[in-house]
């Protein structure tokens, strides 16, 4: 059987590589593992939603455990609310920032962690060996309706976080599952808000549900004729969030992910940062002259939400606007990082613009080599035994995911492709010139050990 799981659960084209029948299947897994308990259950607003659900559902209500359904919800809030009211797991029905054919099931323990790549692959043993357990006839479990938890989040947020002025704001659901809930509370938290994109529908016809920097151009318009201080948007599962300052300009997400690490670890007055391998070296410098320290993991929230609790971090997130605010919950919030987002400018009492100028942007390269993914474990091993030489003045090699050699003024991964017969090369300097030269010796060596390993 293929494998199911990848770093975010299990993601496929709807009633092609993600069916009714498997999620049906999934479900029943899951609940074979669980003796008595509940589970709670959500969807983003893609159209295959509410079938995969159906079908989920039943598989877990087929075993004898039951189930609360809260429907179309972020996925925070569904892992906020797995742990807050004490289910056994929490199953989130969602492609997140894929296209509107896809869809997924990323699944929560009773932590609101999304589960590792180990406890995954138990779940697939279970489907593989079709090694279910079906409840007997009187004792199938019950589906009632658990939308009103949604309440409890509200409260994580409003109960926790206040503001002394009434800042004017945009946000941008994108017509994803923070539709509702996101300028409901920001006008709960006394804001001024102008809400665009925000009628749910699962063929994101407004823009691409990954909020980047070409799908914002039309919100960074609006947010600089309405005068805002500052806009959000959100991608389709609403775990995500990246911001436009108030000029209108799309804000860079690692010096973002910069500007509020520096300002929590100044907060806290020391701490822990976690990342992961590909991001900007510009969060190392703003950290660590904060005072704190940055630790890299692989890519992906899971082994962020992992090593932040490995680390006792105070925070930790990708560039990719998916960030963990520890104090509140373990899994990649949108609409809490842009409301902790929009309380650090409060605070900083400045303008999200001038903050950004503080943190350096430093030029940063990809490319991409050709490897046949029967050589990807070969070529890599190579790498890491022969990349010494070739930048023989290193200052540290991690190992965590791909081969990441930081440099005086720079650094490099290779990294292999998870997906694609690629191994991927990034590279990042303070000069322009220095990235080229990393660039350079890296893809020559590389280019090198693919030839060799063919020969």
């Amino acid at each position: 059987m293929p494998k199911l799981f990848g770093t975010s659960g299990i993601r496929g084209i709807a009633n092609r590589e993600l069916t009714a029948e498997l999620a049906l299947k999934v479900g029943l897994a899951l609940a074979t593992k669980t003796e008595r308990g509940k589970f709670l259950i959500g969807r983003d607003t893609r159209v295959s939603g509410e079938c995969l659900e159906n079908a989920l559902i039943s598989g877990i209500l087929s075993a004898g455990i039951d189930v609360g359904k809260l429907g179309i919800v972020p996925t925070p809030v569904l892992a906020y609310l797995t742990k807050k009211c004490k289910f056994d797991f929490g199953v989130m029905i969602t492609a997140s920032h894929n296209p509107p054919k896809y869809n997924g099931i990323k699944i929560f323990n009773r932590n609101g962690i999304a589960l590792n790549m180990k406890q995954a692959e138990e779940i697939e043993q279970i489907i593989e060996n079709k090694d279910f357990k079906l409840a007997e006839w009187n004792e199938i479990g019950e589906c009632q309706d658990a939308s009103h938890l949604v309440g409890e989040y509200i409260e994580l947020i409003t109960k926790n976080v206040s503001f002394e002025k009434s800042w004017r704001i945009v946000v941008d659901p994108g017509c994803g599952a923070t539709s509702t809930l996101a300028p409901l509370i920001f006008r709960r938290l006394g804001c001024e808000v102008k809400a665009v994109n925000a009628q749910p529908d699962g063929f994101f016809p407004a823009r691409s549900p990954l909020p980047d920097e070409e799908s914002l151009k039309p919100l960074c318009r609006i947010v600089h004729e309405f005068k805002a201080d500052v806009g959000f948007a959100y991608d389709g599962d609403g775990d995500r969030m990246v911001a436009v300052d108030e000029k209108g300009n799309f804000a860079p997400l690692d010096q973002t992910l910069a500007l509020y690490s520096a300002h929590i670890i100044k907060k806290e007055g020391v701490g822990t940062v976690v990342t992961h391998v590909e991001a900007s070296m510009c969060i190392d410098r703003a950290v660590e002259r904060a005072g704190g320290k940055v630790v890299r993991t692989r890519v992906g929230d899971v082994s962020i939400a992992s090593a932040m609790q490995e680390h006792n971090a105070v925070f930790g997130g990708e560039p990719c606007g998916a960030w963990i605010h520890p104090k509140y919950h373990f899994c990649p919030d949108g609409i809490l990082s842009s409301v902790l987002l929009l309380k650090m400018l409060e605070e900083r009492r400045n303008r999200l613009s001038q903050l950004l100028e503080q943190i350096p942007y430093y030029p940063i390269l990809r490319e991409k080599v050709h490897c046949p993914n029967t050589l990807k474990d070969k070529v890599m091993e190579k790498v890491k035994q022969e990349i010494d030489p070739v930048f023989p003045n290193f200052k540290e090699k991690l190992t965590v995911d791909g081969i990441r050699v930081s440099l005086s003024g720079g650094w490099v991964l290779v990294r292999p492709s998870g997906t694609e017969p690629l191994i991927r090369i990034t590279a990042e300097a303070e000069k322009a010139n220095l990235a080229d030269e990393i660039m350079r010796k890296t893809l020559q060596f590389v280019n090198r050990i693919i030839r060799e390993a063919k020969a």
